[in-house]
């Protein structure tokens, strides 16, 4: 028994021999990088008490980042990069789980193995222990690299411990999606929707905490306890270190593994709790076009890409009002608010830009998944199909692209109509202007990255994932850390949510979106060049 559970996880060991080491040295590397960063930048205490005061006085930071707790280096490093890690543990979790659970019975290899003296319940034990000793690694990756960097020891198994337990609770979450969904791909979408979910939550518990008198650190409101990842941030590593808030991960990853395994024993191999129709007698006459099914085949996941579009929108939109009311005032701090829109702007475009380069991210999101999916129908056979009817290859592509422009403008209106509503419900109505700025400003990017994968779809089909998804992680990266941490200017300039524009009324620079824009169109146009001269790719 036990030699059949090793074999299975040595198994999913070898298949994932690349990607979870990337995903590991990645998140890794980026803790060393940033603590190093951050003491060439903010060596001074008079330095970080002005960075720290700033957080405080301006909700958008710390709905990005977190709360702060205090004006020492390492708790410095723990604000200003923790959230953001464990959105990465978080996402890994999920696409391990899914691959190795609802991909493997989609893929008809789930039903092999089951075929074996292995059974039907040692695959999925395998991934839960072979996600669970993935989690430990990376705890202690990230542990080291704190304290290469110089860290307290026992504040940097704390870090390492709480980043580990996000990860254990999202390796559960994914493991329910793949109970849940029929396909992969929409496993992949719940479990992308639950991150995204709980790292909102995070932020706005964080935005809405209460402040200290000096302004130096700051308390989660309770929407930050719903969240996984607001659960590892209360462990307040470096300055607290409690381990109490990582009982309730334990917990909760335990419960949603055990509510996979039961639902698991009590099905059918391949089936799933929310089963896909039958579908119609007839098709739908949309159906005939290239376009009409790519539509089909991808407005359920638009649709969640949108939602969380609108719930940033909602926030934004409810909250703005507040940096525009507050008293900051002229001084240092309103001077470091109104650079976060490059100079120009009030501090309310401040915030609402801040609000939108999110809904900006989600929108390139769907636009990168227009083209992932466009490669899974090449691998899995279906494109093949398509082509041997009259369709040619430039309309499949055109096809999806055109559905990825409609993603990205369905994710950032969806999130500008949400503003405006709450605006006008808060008594703001004045914010709409500047919600609806903002959206449009972020739309030139998100088509960049539309264009820039399809190209390397055209060109390199095998990495299509990879290398999309992990472009939208660096330029989130490089937009949002880059110079915080300590990287040169022109590591910021890589990354095409730093050439928005920002919404300053009628004063807005439009020159960096027109510039991307153009961009955008020229990828696709080289992808279907490219396409036109190389051969169908196979799985």
């Amino acid at each position: 028994m036990m030699d059949t559970l090793l074999r299975l996880v040595l198994h999913r060991l070898r298949r994932d021999r690349l990607q979870i080491p990337i995903w590991i040295l990645s998140i890794a590397g980026f803790v060393f990088l940033a603590a190093v960063g951050l003491q060439n930048t903010f060596g001074s205490l008079a330095e970080r008490t002005v960075l720290v005061r700033l957080a405080t006085a301006n909700p958008a930071i710390m709905l990005l980042r977190g709360p702060p707790q205090g004006t020492d280096l390492d708790a410095l490093l723990i604000f200003t990069v923790f959230g953001f890690l464990g959105v990465l543990a978080g996402l890994m979790n999920t696409f391990l789980a899914v691959r190795h659970l609802r991909a493997e019975e989609e893929s008809g290899r789930a039903s092999l193995i089951s075929a074996t003296p292995a059974a039907r319940v040692f695959p999925p034990l395998s991934t839960l222990v072979y996600g669970f000793g993935v989690d430990v690694v990376l705890a202690l990756a990230v542990a080291g690299c704190f304290l290469a960097a110089g860290q307290d020891l026992s504040g940097s198994i704390v870090a390492g411990l709480a980043l580990g337990a996000v990860g254990i609770v999202f390796l559960g979450v994914g493991a329910v999606a793949s109970e849940l969904m029929a396909s992969s791909r929409a496993a992949n979408g719940v479990g992308v929707g639950a991150v995204l979910l709980a790292y909102l939550l995070r932020g706005l518990g964080d935005a809405f905490g209460t402040v200290s008198a000096d302004g130096l650190s700051a308390e989660s409101a309770w929407p930050s306890w719903l969240s996984p990842i607001g659960w590892a941030q209360q462990t307040h590593p470096f300055t607290e270190n409690t381990l109490a808030p990582l009982i309730l991960s334990v917990i909760v990853a335990a419960a949603l593994m055990g509510v996979a395994g039961l639902v698991l024993v009590r099905r059918d191999s391949g089936a799933s709790v929310l089963a896909s129709g039958a579908g119609r007698e007839a098709a739908d006459p949309r159906l005939s076009g290239a376009f009409g099914l790519a539509w089909r085949l991808q407005w359920p996941s638009i649709l969640a890409w949108s939602l969380g579009g609108a719930l940033f929108g909602v926030f934004g939109g409810s909250l703005g009002t507040a940096i525009g009311s507050s008293d900051l005032g002229n001084g240092p701090i309103a001077d470091e608010l109104s650079g976060l829109t490059g100079g120009t702007g009030s501090l309310t475009e401040a915030f609402v830009s801040v609000v939108f380069t999110i809904v900006g991210v989600i929108a390139a999101g769907s636009a990168i998944q227009s083209v992932v999916r466009l490669r899974q129908e090449e691998a899995l056979g279906t494109g093949h199909l398509l082509l041997a009817t009259p369709l040619s290859r430039l309309g499949w592509l055109v096809s999806y692209l055109a559905v990825g422009v409609m993603a990205v403008v369905l994710v950032l209106a969806s999130g500008a109509a949400a503003a405006v509503v709450s605006s006008a419900a808060v008594g703001a109505p004045e914010l709409a202007d500047d919600a609806v700025l903002a959206a449009v400003a972020q739309v030139p990017a998100a088509l960049l990255f539309l264009g820039a994968v399809a190209t390397v779809w055209a060109l390199l089909p095998h990495l299509t994932a990879g290398l999309g998804w992990g472009a939208l992680i660096l330029a989130v990266f490089l937009g949002i850390f880059g110079q915080l941490i300590g990287l040169p200017d022109w590591t910021a300039d890589l990354s095409p949510f730093t050439h928005s524009p920002q919404p300053a009324g009628a004063d807005t620079d439009w020159t960096g979106g027109i510039v991307m824009a153009g961009i955008a169109l020229a990828a696709g146009v080289a992808a279907s060049v490219f396409f036109r001269r190389r051969d169908i790719a196979g799985g």
